[in-house]
């Protein structure tokens, strides 16, 4: 069964768990462009585009699919609950089987009946209801769940007779009761339903269908899907107990007629390289661009046609080839056993031929070894005298060898060789001697002008005066150092007064209580004394006293008051005298009393004084009193006196210490000075002894140079006459040494001699004369006779040769008679060649034999191969006029598929001219410059099973008055899906046999800017209502508002959350002039509520 939809069109289309789609039949508009619209969660992404315009795809056959594969990528439209909404993978389940059910009609539905007509929608326009966009018109239709806004409301499950399916043509109905297979439906009128079953497993697609309208209506979406299993059980068998499945799909129900081509850039299914749309058209070959034609146009079925013919060629070629095999393969077969004939009766030619070769062989053996034998003889003569030459020659020179070696000249050159090593170890050690004498000489003379330079520091002295030189100054620096130790020293002690005067009070009255562990203050730690109260106390005591009684007073007495007392009570009279007190001068202590003053404990006031009996003049202050250590002489200055009196004092001691440092310096160069003198007479000493040694040397040197002059003629001397032994001692051992290699050769040749009368003996007796003649059967001279008698040519053969001929030609007819390694040899043959085997000598020995053995087998085939002959003749010339026959068939089958070739060639061009030229009619009418197709004649394929390949080139005009272009040079991709779309649908209108062609679109208008897509989208619908081709193309948002007023139908996929498994109702709005595929889908996508606009 084939081409059950025939030239219906689709008008419906319902999808039962595809994807996440609603399951409500979706109506459609042949001959328009249907746009597909979707509105998502977020954008138009998400509501099933893409998946809705693939299962139309599937349902008309695009060839995308794979369907001779089985169509395994039509199961991935089937409803995935993980993919469809993840939190509904928890409440839904994924569907394992789906339905894609799709109703076809007649181009004009004159053959639509409803099945009840009470039930049916009126025919006309239907009444207006719910809230729409426009003016209710004849058979315009929208379809939604509900009454709404936007482009229309309701549900399409309401109508329909009681099981839910509307029916048109009540004719099937008997059909449908009968179960039997029914045959072709009339295309002429009548709507068909399809039903696609999509299953998870194998087989992935099965086909079943009906005549009439079947839809599953059902108020929700699970009772549709409920319902549509149940339709497909009531649905009969589309081939007997099964059904139809993928790979028939396009053959069965569309007559192998394309229906569909589709441009999808999603990927819902694989893509095949034949589909024009299916990729950008500069990335087609030439090919594919034909196959693609020929598919759309129809010239499958004719190229087939034509691969056909070529089989039919092929085979009677095939034919006539085996024919002539067979005759070859009988001539080889005949040929083989005349071959063995032939090789049979030239064995026995080369069988005579080695038995004479074998005579010869042995004719010239006896020759060549009598010839051999007497040569023989002759060099055993010479090889005697050789050997009795070379003894007498050993002689000779054994006896002058032994006069060489007298060993007078051996003792004369060990003589000469002693006395003139003798010489030259004596001249060595002198050489050895003025060496050394002459190093140290060179040495002292380096040392005089050293010294001669330090003995001029002398200026005339001897060493005693300048040792005592020295001596005295060295005393006089001594003093010097003294003097500057004590300048140093009072350096160091005026600069500590100095560091008191400007130092802090009491600081040694302090460190020594604190040594002796008594706790103490000092004074001016403790009172802070104005300066005028200091300058008080240098005035004249009001009173004084002798002797050295404590002075005690309150801890309120003020420091003027304790300064004057103290003073007034210790100081010393201007006159002098009073004021000593204890040997303390009171000058020598700086701000007494104040700073020699401290603070300490009424309790450890004796102690404290026993701590401070070294430092007289410290003074104690506690609350018994104050106590004064020891007595001054004199009255105490103030401060700044002090200090510069200790400033004097160190400025007088560094004066001192500056001429007793200037005093050591010049003591110290007067040592120096001195010492250098001292030096210089002890050089003046040492220069006269290197003199003296110096006068030694030079001495020494002459009485050597004298002793090498009076040597070097006699080493000399030695030398030479000692040369002139050697020379003549080596001279004699050369000669020794040729004599011995005379004597060596001599021997040699004569063991050669005697080696070669030995050899020539032994190969005299291995030549085994009387052996050789009794083979031959006759003397040596009957032999020389008969070789003499040859051709000129056979002469001069050797016996080896005579005997590798005669093997040669016995081998070649063993191989003429048996060719087979396997053959079949008599008992006796096979014997006597097993016993030949392994050896020349035993070749030889049965040579004879086996040539005996096989001249007898020959002789008795002779007979039967005269008898072969005859009967292969016959056979050859049957066989050459049946080849004959078989030729002149397959040569009528060539030119038959040369003329059916030109038709088709013909017939191709034609339909591609006409392809061109409707490519050119669709780009001149629709915006373009003109367009053409290039196709030129390819060869015809050498192999019978490989398709005809041709190559279109489709080419374009850029420009007004340009030349064409082609397609594969450099464009943009709008460019390209234009020209792509206008060529498939040429190559549509050109078929004059297909049926409707609906051009699928996914992303329309993607590659075009915002100024061409809406000439873009009213380019497909004008193409496809001229031509009555449906387009269908999906849509982005931003492509929405240019095709709503463009198309000729519109699609709204709905789905508002990512939540919903399943898609709202589609909104549908569209226009179709067939008043009666309205009123017969009606049923199917209105509900009480529902508006038809």
């Amino acid at each position: 069964m084939e081409n059950v939809v025939g030239d219906r069109v689709l008008i419906a289309v319902q999808a039962v768990n595809i994807s996440r789609l609603s399951t409500h039949p979706v109506p459609t508009v042949p001959g328009t462009l249907i746009v597909v619209a979707g509105a998502g969660p977020k954008d138009s992404n998400g509501a099933g585009k893409s998946s809705f315009i693939a299962s139309i795809t599937a349902l008309l056959g695009d060839e995308q699919w794979r369907f001779a594969s089985g169509a395994k990528a039509v199961s991935e439209l089937l409803f995935n609950a993980e993919l469809a909404s993840g939190a509904g993978a928890r409440q839904w389940a994924s569907a394992d089987h789906g339905y894609i059910v799709g109703v076809f009609g007649p181009p004009g539905m004159d053959g639509f009946a409803p099945y009840d007509t009470a039930e049916a929608a009126p025919t006309g326009a239907l009444p207006a209801g719910g809230a729409g966009d426009g003016a209710a018109t004849d058979g315009a239709a929208v379809a939604g769940d509900g009454g709404g806004s936007g482009h229309g409301g309701g549900s399409g499950h309401g109508g329909g007779s009681g099981e839910g399916e509307f029916v048109l043509e009540s004719q099937v109905a008997g059909a449908e009761l009968s179960g039997e297979l029914f045959e072709v439906p009339d295309t002429s009128g009548g709507a068909l339903t399809v039903w696609l079953k999509v299953n998870q497993e194998a087989p992935h697609l099965e086909i079943r269908w009906r005549e009439g309208v079947h839809l599953a209506a059902s108020p929700s979406e699970a009772e549709r899907v409920a319902r549509a299993d149940e339709i497909w059980a009531t649905l009969p068998k589309s081939a007997g107990r099964r059904d139809v499945v993928a790979r028939d799909l396009t053959k069965v129900l569309y007559g192998d007629r394309v229906r569909c081509v589709s441009f999808l850039s999603t990927s819902v299914r694989s893509k095949v390289a034949t589909n024009l749309l299916s990729q950008p058209l500069n990335e087609i070959s030439p090919e594919r661009v034909f196959e693609a034609i020929a598919a759309l146009t129809g010239l499958d079925a004719e190229l087939e046609q034509e691969r056909e013919a070529r089989r039919d060629e092929h085979a009677k070629r095939v034919r006539a080839a085996q024919a002539a095999e067979r005759l070859a393969e009988f001539e080889m077969e005949s040929k083989a056993l005349l071959t063995t004939f032939d090789r049979r009766d030239q064995a026995r030619i080369r069988l005579a031929d080695a038995l004479r070769c074998w005579r010869g062989r042995q004719a010239r053996k006896l020759a060549d070894a009598a010839g051999k034998d007497e040569a023989l003889a002759a060099e055993l003569e010479r090889h005697r005298a050789a050997g009795e030459a070379a003894a007498e020659a050993i002689a000779m020179v054994k006896a002058e060898i032994a006069t060489l070696r007298e060993d007078t000249l051996d003792r004369q050159v060990s003589q000469a060789r002693k006395e003139l090593a003798a010489l030259q170890a004596r001249a060595a050690k002198l050489d050895a001697d003025r060496a050394v004498a002459e190093n140290s000489a060179d040495e002292l003379r380096g040392l005089i002008p050293a010294l001669e330079e330090t003995r001029r520091f002398a200026d005339g002295r001897d060493v005693p005066t300048a040792e005592r030189e020295l001596r005295e100054v060295r005393l006089r620096l001594n003093e010097a150092l003294k003097a500057l130790g004590v300048a140093d020293q009072e350096v160091s002690s005026a600069q500590a007064a100095l560091d008191d005067a400007e130092g802090g009070p009491a600081a040694a009255q302090l460190n020594a209580l604190a040594a002796a562990g008594i706790g103490a203050t000092g004074l001016l730690d403790a009172l802070d004394v104005a300066e005028q109260a200091r300058d008080a106390a240098h005035t004249p005591p009001a009173q004084s006293a002798g002797g050295s009684q404590a002075l005690r007073g309150t801890t309120s007495a003020t420091p003027e008051a304790l300064g004057a007392a103290l003073k007034a009570r210790y100081g010393k009279a201007p006159g002098g005298g009073a004021g000593q007190v204890a040997g303390v001068a009171l000058g020598d202590l700086r701000g007494w009393p104040n700073e020699h003053a401290v603070i300490v404990d009424a309790a450890q006031l004796d102690d404290a004084a026993a701590a401070l009996a070294e430092l007289p003049g410290s003074v104690l202050v506690s609350s018994a009193g104050v106590s004064v250590v020891g007595a001054f002489d004199g009255v105490a200055t103030g401060r700044e006196a002090r200090i510069k009196a200790a400033e004097l004092r160190l400025n007088r001691a560094k004066d001192v210490q500056e001429t007793a440092a200037q005093a050591v310096r010049d003591g110290e160069e007067d040592v120096a000075e001195a010492q250098r003198r001292l030096e210089g007479a002890r050089a003046g000493v040492r220069l006269a002894e290197l003199e003296a040694k110096l006068g030694e040397r030079r001495a020494r040197l002459t009485e050597l140079n004298a002793a090498i002059g009076e040597l070097a003629p006699k080493v000399a001397e030695a030398e030479r006459h000692a040369g002139a032994l050697d020379f003549r001692a080596r001279t004699r051992d050369m000669e020794i040494e040729r004599l011995e290699g005379r004597r060596h050769r001599h021997e040699a040749e004569r063991t050669q001699a005697r080696d070669q009368e030995a050899k020539v003996g032994a190969e005299r007796e291995a030549l085994k004369l009387d052996a050789l003649a009794a083979d031959w059967g006759g003397t040596v001279e009957t032999a020389r006779e008969w070789l003499n008698a040859l051709p000129e040519e056979e002469r001069p053969r050797a016996a080896e040769e005579w005997w590798r001929i005669a093997e040669r030609h016995f081998d070649q007819a063993l191989r003429d008679t048996f060719p087979e390694e396997d053959a079949e040899i008599p008992e006796e043959l096979r014997f006597l060649l097993s016993e030949r085997s392994g050896s020349t000598a035993r070749e030889q020995a049965t040579f004879a034999a086996v040539c005996g053995a096989l001249a007898s087998y020959l002789r008795g085939q002779e007979e039967y191969e005269r008898h072969q002959r005859r009967q292969i003749e016959a056979q050859v010339v049957s066989r050459q006029r049946d080849l004959s026959a078989a030729a002149r068939g397959a040569e009528e089958a060539a030119q038959s598929t040369a003329v059916h070739r030109a038709a088709l060639t013909a017939a191709i061009k034609a339909r591609l001219t006409r392809v061109a030229e409707e490519f050119e009619k669709l780009d001149t009418s629709y915006g373009g410059y003109g367009a053409t197709l290039e196709f030129p004649v390819p060869p015809a394929p050498a192999d019978p099973e490989q398709r005809w390949q041709w190559r279109v080139t489709p080419k374009w005009r850029r420009g007004e008055g340009q030349g064409f272009v082609p397609y594969n040079r450099r464009a943009n991709t709008a460019l390209m899906d234009e020209k792509a779309v206008k060529l498939v649908c040429a190559a549509a209108i050109a078929s004059s046999g297909g049926g409707h062609l609906c051009l699928v679109l996914d992303e329309l208008g993607r590659n075009l800017g915002k100024e061409h897509r809406r000439e873009a989208v009213a380019l497909f619908r004008r193409i496809g209502e001229t031509y009555g081709i449906t387009v269908i193309g999906a849509l982005q948002d931003d492509m929405e508002p240019y095709a709503i007023d463009a198309c000729g139908q519109y699609i709204k996929l709905r789905r508002s959350s990512d939540a919903m498994p399943y898609n709202e109702p589609p909104v549908i709005v569209g226009h179709d002039q067939h008043a009666d595929r309205v009123r017969a889908l009606a049923a199917y996508v209105d509900r009480t509520a529902a508006a038809l606009i």
